[in-house]
């Protein structure tokens, strides 16, 4: 996150009063307000939802086979190309 940036925008959010009570006591317990502590969880709740589109882990043998799929010549797909030239539904 960029801490240089002007804080500009507004993020609201419903809870029950038991929820509430129970991120204020979270926010508390960590030296934080609730909204820094919000702030902060969702953003390494984010960044966890999202990592794994940029980011995978495999061994050696699944990286062998990886680059094995990687550089098998292309196959031709008739049907593919097909499809791809027709008009979809919406246009």
């Amino acid at each position: 996150m960029l801490t240089s940036e002007a804080k500009s925008e507004r993020i609201e959010v419903r809870t029950t009063p038991s929820t509430k009570a129970l991120l204020q006591r979270a926010a508390t317990s960590s030296h934080k307000n609730v909204t820094e502590f919000l702030l902060e969880a969702g953003i390494a709740a984010a960044e966890g939802a999202l990592i794994d589109r940029r980011l995978f882990l495999l061994n050696d043998a699944q990286w062998s086979a990886f680059q094995d799929v990687l550089d098998r010549p292309v196959m031709s797909k008739p049907r593919l190309s097909r499809l791809l030239l027709e008009r979809g539904v919406l246009e």
